[in-house]
């Protein structure tokens, strides 16, 4: 979804920021987003969408900069292609990744060290579905993957095919603990 109408702006920092459920206020909304920096993220990344989509090269002048600078300040980079829908919540906002052509469902919960991406550009958009929680350190790469609505997914997973609606997903490690060699028994062998 892209932010089109300064209304739309205000009603997303409302959800997101804000909640839902209370009234809306300007000092509340500073307030939020001087003292915690996922809100502080979001209103910038939110604020960052509305300009670029708006016409006019000041505006998107205005949208890169931004972006640059959740890029510097906290490893931020969610191009400003990627069309992410009302919910969006960033954990730990650290080393998050995204690609301009993602498609992001509402209620979307990304964590640090995340990665959306494709590995060529112009391929076909990655889809995430609505209310996906994605853990601390995953990589969604590839073409054309769709992950489904209600969609858990766990830390340190690897996904580069589909992954259906109502479904947890867990990429499995398999640990392995080996004793050390000594010199004295390589000596031996």
């Amino acid at each position: 979804m892209m932010l089109t109408t300064f209304a739309e702006l205000k009603a997303f920092w409302h959800y997101e920021i804000l909640g839902e459920d209370k009234r809306f206020s300007w000092r509340k909304l500073r307030r939020r987003v001087a003292r915690n920096n996922s809100y502080n993220c979001l209103f910038w990344l939110r604020l960052s969408q509305y300009l670029h989509s708006r016409p006019g090269r000041t505006t998107l002048s205005m949208a890169k900069r931004i972006n640059k600078g959740l890029a510097r300040k906290y490893g931020v980079e969610i191009m400003l292609g990627a069309q992410i829908d009302k919910g969006l919540w960033l954990g730990h906002p650290t080393a998050i990744t995204v690609y301009s052509g993602v498609r992001i469902g509402r209620d979307c919960n990304l964590r640090q060290c995340t990665t959306i991406g494709s590995v060529e550009a112009n391929n076909k958009p990655i889809e995430l579905g609505h209310n996906v929680d994605i853990g601390a350190h995953c990589c969604i790469i590839g073409s054309g993957i769709r992950i489904g609505n209600n969609v858990r997914i766990g830390a340190m997973s690897f996904i580069n095919k589909d992954v259906p609606d109502d479904v947890t997903y867990i990429t499995r490690k398999d640990n392995h603990i080996y004793p050390n060699r000594t010199q004295h028994d390589a000596r031996v062998d």
